[in-house]
């Protein structure tokens, strides 16, 4: 299994490399050359169709010192560990939902977004789609203070 995160610390172009997976040759009738797609894209398709699903509040990018560490946007392929074939993918995605939604339903709508999204993009078939609930996260209304004095 490639995991997006240990190769974090690269230059770009090592992970791409490292972490690029040959897809095809398919049969269109024409010797076009070969498809392929970084992990790290993968990944991050992943992420960005995971965040999309109402009730996620981020992706996790694991635990650091007992703490979950929600990611920002760009982050997206950090909380994503991916397996990639020659046709098929599996996914393994570590996420933080909004507190008081009913966690089993985002996590399933969180595998068929996925599913759908990296399946339609990249023509791999995805087998797996594990969802890893890495923490809650509570929505803080701004809260205007009382002024002390008038």
């Amino acid at each position: 299994m490639i995991d997006c995160e240990a190769n974090s610390g690269r230059d770009g172009l090592e992970v791409a490399k490292s972490s690029e997976r040959t897809i095809g040759p398919y049969d269109d009738g024409e010797d076009s050359g070969l498809i392929r797609i970084s992990d790290d894209v993968v990944g991050t398709i992943a992420g960005i169709a995971a965040t999309e699903v109402e009730g996620v509040a981020g992706m996790s990018g694991g635990i650091v010192g007992g703490i979950t560490e929600m990611l920002g946007r760009k982050n997206l392929a950090k909380g994503v560990k991916v397996e990639v074939g020659e046709r098929e993918a599996a996914l393994d995605l570590f996420i933080v939902v909004d507190y008081g939604v009913r966690i089993p339903e985002i996590a399933q709508r969180v595998q068929e977004n996925v599913k759908r999204a990296v399946e339609s993009m990249t023509g791999l078939t995805v087998v797996e789609a594990n969802i890893h609930i890495q923490g809650v996260a509570f929505r803080h209304e701004a809260r205007e203070e009382e002024a002390r004095v008038r």
